[in-house]
C-alpha cells in the first residue's frame, strides 16, 4: 500500500465512480497495484468478483476477505496472472495512481473480449504537486491514448484535478472486436 495513492479509510477514485457502469454485472475484475483494497472492496459490493494484485496485501485481505490476492512484485518479476503461454483474462482492469511502463503488455492481454480498462494515474506536471515527481513515472500528454489504440475510447482527460490538487491522466476504454470497428459502442451514463 502506497500512502500517497491511497490509505485504509480512502474511498474508490471518482473514476472508478462515473465509470463503474461500463462492467456487466457479477464481472471478473483485476484491481493491479490495489493497495488497501478501496476498489476491491467498493466493486465487491457491487457483486463482482474481484482479484487484487500487490506486492503487499495485507491491507486489502482485511479490507475484502471475499477478494481473490496475489502477492507479486510487479516490477521485479514475471507477470503473475500468465503461466508464459496463456495469459488470465478479466472483464475489467483497474490501475489507480501506478505507472509501470513494462507491464503494459500484460494489461492489455488481461482484458477480455467485451472487457473494460480503467486507468487513471499521475502525468507530467505531477511535480509540481508532491509524489511522484520522477518522468518515469508520470504519463507523457496523449500516453493512455497510445496505450488504447486498439480499444474503444469511451472517455479521456489530461489535465490537473483540484481534489487533491494533481496531475492526472485517465481512460476509459472497452475491448469490442465483435464488430469490427472501433465506433461507440457504449453508454455515457
Amino acid at each position: 500500500m502506497n500512502p500517497h495513492h491511497d490509505g485504509p479509510l480512502a474511498g474508490p477514485s471518482p473514476w472508478l465512480l462515473r465509470w463503474a457502469h461500463l462492467l456487466q454485472p457479477h464481472s471478473r475484475v483485476l484491481d493491479v497495484a490495489c493497495g488497501s483494497g478501496r476498489h476491491l472492496r467498493y466493486l465487491y459490493s457491487l457483486g463482482h468478483q474481484v482479484t487484487g494484485v500487490d506486492l503487499d496485501i495485507a491491507a486489502a485481505r482485511a479490507a475484502v476477505p471475499g477478494a481473490e490476492l496475489i502477492e507479486a512484485d510487479l516490477e521485479n518479476h514475471p507477470w503473475p496472472l500468465s503461466d508464459g503461454h496463456k495469459t488470465r483474462q478479466f472483464d475489467a482492469v483497474l490501475v489507480c495512481n501506478y505507472l509501470w511502463r513494462p507491464l503494459w503488455p500484460s494489461l492489455m492481454a488481461s482484458v477480455a473480449e467485451g472487457g473494460v480498462l480503467l486507468y487513471e494515474t499521475f502525468a507530467l506536471g505531477q511535480e509540481r504537486f508532491g509524489r511522484p515527481r520522477r518522468p518515469e513515472f508520470l504519463l507523457r500528454p496523449g500516453e493512455l491514448l497510445e496505450l488504447c489504440q486498439s480499444l474503444q475510447v469511451v472517455a479521456y482527460e489530461c489535465g490537473i484535478d483540484s481534489e487533491p490538487p494533481r496531475a492526472v491522466q485517465r481512460i476509459a476504454a472497452v475491448r469490442d472486436t465483435s464488430t469490427g470497428s472501433t465506433a461507440p459502442t457504449r453508454s455515457l451514463k
